[in-house]
């Protein structure tokens, strides 16, 4: 990459479902393990309100409200019309008024993204954090077929290849599930089907990963080195991720984060397993220091420990990162936002800073 010019920023938007809670009293809980997506169902019209905020700061990707959509969530989703479960038959207009609310909450020239979460995020509760999947998904092959099986959701939205500007995986907690969707895209650049379509490469697709706890590994212990290498080596598939990324972690380790995956990449291009630059996709949580407990399904500071109020503004710290990122040298964009926590007024000082020193 040219050191001459530094990488441009793209702005993305925050935390949806924690925005719902905080801002509309939208409460979640065991009846609503579609979580943000629950609101296509039941209060599309708030959904709408919540994404519009984003809309306006504005963003230039807006993500979908699919993050948590499954065939078993769905089926778990009791209602007074789907009393015993929606089954996969009744799911596709929840799915197509998704990419609805997204396309008219973002602004003119901004870009829709479809949110698609890890296996662990269908779990109950939540295994995201964890990476600690049942046996019936424990390796690539299972989690591929789920994977795939997922995207079949999809497949018959209305002219969704022309709708959606990029696919987002995302708090990808195992090496093995980024495998897995690595091999999701393999070989599918023949195929004529619309699912398959999606997949062969045309629509651009980032994979971000979550690293929980104090450490700066993956929740199954994968180092950066391993992680980058499962998202980018041409071992696991023929067509690279669009982007590569951080997201649903904490602020105060995103700089390390940021230094290690930049010195991944570089190593890869020095040994010429690199066939062209990713761009980088940063969005941590908007928190200061709390974890997300998934039993009470509440924001708590760790044991024996306070929010880090004293630190820096979290949009400031973001910004900081960005620039380090920029100067790297190794990231054709940077794309950056919040996960939960980061409200719409997060994001709209963190964009203020950012066109600020650019």
């Amino acid at each position: 990459m040219s050191k001459e010019t530094l990488a441009p920023v793209l702005f993305l938007d925050g935390g949806l479902g924690t925005s719902l809670e905080d801002k509309y009293g939208v409460k979640f809980d065991e009846t609503t393990p579609l979580w943000s997506s629950h609101l296509l169902i039941a209060d599309p019209e708030t959904l709408r309100m919540c994404q519009q905020d984003f809309g306006d700061v504005p963003v230039d990707i807006l993500l979908t409200a699919t993050y948590q959509v499954s065939v078993e969530a769905f089926a778990r989703t009791k209602t007074s019309s789907h009393p015993q479960g929606i089954d996969r038959g009744a799911i596709l207009p929840f799915l197509s008024r998704a990419v609805s609310i997204a396309e008219e909450a973002k602004a003119p020239k901004a870009h829709v993204a479809l949110s698609l979460g890890p296996y662990g995020a269908c779990m109950i509760p939540s295994q995201e954090y964890s990476g600690n999947y049942d046996v019936e998904h424990n390796s690539i092959d299972q989690l591929l077929s789920w994977h795939r099986d997922r995207f079949r959701l999809f497949d018959q939205i209305d002219r969704l290849r022309s709708r959606i500007s990029y696919i987002s995986f995302e708090t990808v907690p195992r090496l093995d599930e980024i495998k897995a969707i690595r091999k999701l895209f393999t070989g599918l650049a023949s195929s004529t089907s619309n699912t398959l379509s999606l997949l062969n490469g045309g629509i651009p697709f980032w994979i971000s990963c979550v690293f929980p706890g104090d450490g700066y590994t993956l929740p199954d212990g994968s180092d950066v080195g391993q992680v980058v290498d499962a998202l980018l080596s041409l071992d696991y598939s023929d067509i690279v991720p669009w982007g590569i990324g951080i997201n649903c972690t904490k602020i105060t380790k995103l700089l390390g984060l940021v230094e290690l995956y930049g010195r991944a990449v570089t190593r890869l291009a020095s040994a010429g397993r690199l066939e062209t630059h990713p761009n980088l996709v940063l969005y941590p949580d908007g928190t200061n220091g709390e974890v997300y407990d998934t039993v009470t399904k509440s924001w708590q500071a760790p044991a024996g420990r306070q929010s880090l109020t004293s630190q820096s503004p979290w949009e400031h710290q973001l910004a900081e990162v960005v620039t380090f990122a920029r100067n790297q040298h190794c990231w054709r964009s940077i794309v950056v936002g919040g996960c939960c926590k980061a409200t719409h007024e997060d994001i709209t000082k963190l964009r203020a800073i950012v066109v600020d020193d650019t």
